[in-house]
Parts: C-alpha cells; sequence; structure tokens
C-alpha cells in the first residue's frame, strides 16, 4: 500500500465547498453512474411519418377521448396535498450551519515525519498517535519545541489511527485491524487490547463514554471498559450525511471532527448528530503539501480554553482563535 495512498481512493472535491455528502461508499471502488439515453422506440416515435393507407389501425390511433374535467372535489384535494407538502418541507428546513473563520494565535513546531491520525493535550504536553503501516506510533511530545518526548512504535502490521486519553489509560485504535490498544498514560506501556467491529479512524470521550469514527457518517459511543457500543449518532448537516468523519475532539460540549480530504472542522451535536457549524481550516493549511497531508489533528487544553490542530507530515502545529464572519 503506498505510503500517499493509505487508505482508498477517492475523487477530492473542491476544497471550497462544504463538505456535506452522501452516505459513503463503504468498497474501493467508485460507483459509476449510469447513463441512459432517450429509448430507441421514443426516438422512432418522435421521428415517424404518418401512413398514407387508411384501416383499422389508423383510425384507432386518431381516436380522440372527452376533455377531463376538475371537479371542486379533485381540486380541494390537490389543494391540501400542496399544502401538506409545503408544510412538511417548512417543518424539515433548517437553517444552514454558521462558518467560523480561525485566526492563528501561534504556531508551533511540528514533526513533518508524523503522519498524524490522533491527537491530545494532555499535562502539558501533547499525546500523538501516528499512522502508516510499519512507521505507525503513540509518543508524546513538547509543545514548545515539537521535540518527542517518548515514542513506542506498532507492530509493523497495525496501522495506527486516534486516540484518546481516559483516566490513567490512552486507546489507540488501528484502520482494519479491529484491534484498540491500551497503554499506561505515565510510561506508554501496553496493558491490553480491546476488539470492536468494523474501521477505526477518529476517537475521543465525553467524560462517559469513548466516541468512534469509522471513516462513515456514524459516531459510535463505547463503554470504555469493553467496547461496547451504548448507541449511535447520524451525522448530518443540512439533512444530508457528512461522510467521512476521521479525527476527533471533544470541546465544550460538541464533537469536533476533521472530515477526510477536507479543509473544515465539524462542529456536532452529541445528542443529534446535527452539524452546529463549520470551522474553515483554509487559511492555516501550510503550503507545498499533496492530497495526502490533509488536516488531521484536533487537541484541546481544556485548563487554558485553547485550541490546537494540525495535519499528516505538517511541519507546523497551529493554536487558533475561531472568528465568526457574521459578528455574532
Amino acid at each position: 500500500m503506498s505510503k500517499r495512498s493509505p487508505r482508498r481512493s477517492t475523487r477530492r472535491q473542491a476544497s471550497s465547498d462544504i463538505p456535506v455528502s452522501q452516505p459513503p461508499d463503504r468498497s474501493s471502488a467508485s460507483r459509476d453512474a449510469a447513463a441512459h439515453g432517450p429509448s430507441a422506440s421514443a426516438a422512432a416515435a418522435g421521428t415517424a411519418r404518418p401512413s398514407t393507407t387508411a384501416g383499422p389501425s389508423t383510425a384507432a390511433a386518431v381516436r380522440i377521448g372527452p376533455a377531463r374535467r376538475w371537479t371542486p372535489w379533485a381540486i380541494g384535494v390537490g389543494m391540501l396535498a400542496g399544502i401538506g407538502i409545503a408544510g412538511a418541507w417548512l417543518l424539515a428546513w433548517q437553517p444552514p450551519p454558521a462558518r467560523w473563520d480561525v485566526e492563528v494565535v501561534r504556531a508551533y513546531p511540528h514533526d513533518p515525519r508524523a503522519y498524524t491520525q490522533g491527537l491530545v493535550f494532555d499535562a502539558g504536553e501533547l499525546v500523538e498517535g501516528t499512522g502508516l503501516y510499519g512507521e505507525s506510533t503513540l509518543r508524546r511530545v513538547a509543545l514548545e519545541s515539537g521535540r518527542v518526548l517518548q515514542s513506542v512504535p506498532l507492530p509493523k502490521n497495525l496501522f495506527g489511527e486516534g486516540i484518546a486519553v481516559w483516566g490513567g489509560q490512552i486507546f489507540q485504535l488501528t484502520w482494519r485491524n479491529q484491534i484498540a490498544l491500551v497503554y499506561d498514560r505515565a510510561t506508554l506501556r501496553e496493558l491490553r487490547r480491546l476488539r470492536y467491529s468494523g474501521e477505526g479512524w477518529g476517537l475521543t470521550h465525553d467524560g462517559v463514554n469513548l466516541i468512534l469514527s469509522d471513516g462513515s457518517a456514524t459516531l459510535r459511543f463505547l463503554d470504555p471498559k469493553t467496547f461496547r457500543v451504548v448507541r449511535q449518532i447520524m451525522v448530518r448537516s443540512g439533512g444530508r450525511r457528512v461522510a467521512n468523519l476521521n479525527e476527533l475532539e471533544y470541546v465544550r460540549g460538541e464533537i469536533l471532527a476533521n472530515i477526510w480530504y477536507r479543509d473544515y472542522v465539524a462542529r456536532i451535536d452529541p445528542a443529534t448528530g446535527e452539524v452546529r457549524g463549520w470551522i474553515d481550516l483554509r487559511n492555516v493549511i501550510p503550503a507545498g503539501l499533496d492530497r495526502e497531508q490533509c488536516a488531521n489533528g484536533i487537541a484541546y487544553d481544556a485548563e487554558h480554553d485553547r485550541l490546537f490542530v494540525t495535519g499528516k507530515n505538517w511541519p507546523q502545529l497551529f493554536e487558533i482563535r475561531l472568528v465568526d464572519p457574521a459578528g455574532r
């Protein structure tokens, strides 16, 4: 598997588009759209010349019935149906989610070799999970210098993914191995492994449950002791599913989620799955990066109310402040 194509091929939309998508295609191959033109019979009917020979079939073909009349009853039913459709549309319609720009408060060094898959702020330091087969790690990083203080490699057959700090432990997902590694928070010594179904992408927690993304539009809430699914939500924006949910961070009652191959972060209501707004990261994307080096990594310092973002192989990590362009 190519280092620059660690997951699956997909066609990237324009980065300026709000990343609202249809339900994801879980296969590695893209779907081909069928293109159907007018049928041959319809085309022939449209170009056929009238017959010059009269006969029974011709007479049958030109028979004209009486004009249809609309009764008051039918008109009333039609009006009620129209009112019902309009009412349903009004009830279903929701205002578009708000969008926030970002202001860079400070930039910090970041290891450009780190294919960031998970990021957590922990006791003044960063805990980072990196990916790729044969290169995945769990590491502690000094915020100010970007220096790696401690690093543990994953077995070469495991592709590291999202991480979460829970009590005295650190959880790390793997992409397709369906294994979560559990480490001692202080020493990074592996303690045990837990199983889960499907792929593992992002991981965070709300103080009660772990929250897992798997690249679809679904977020699963898990029991931290057993990894049993407690509940799940479907993430939607304007009634449409938001797929490719990636790295996660729980911040002041919201789930923040990177979207794979997008320059936006979704602000998700953890109760309903509705996207409350989008954070536009386009003005912090470093220059000279390729398609695979997308934004992926959100960390929150709750004590000092600081929000950090980075990406795969980014040379910098940014502390950002949200700016509402509407001035709300």
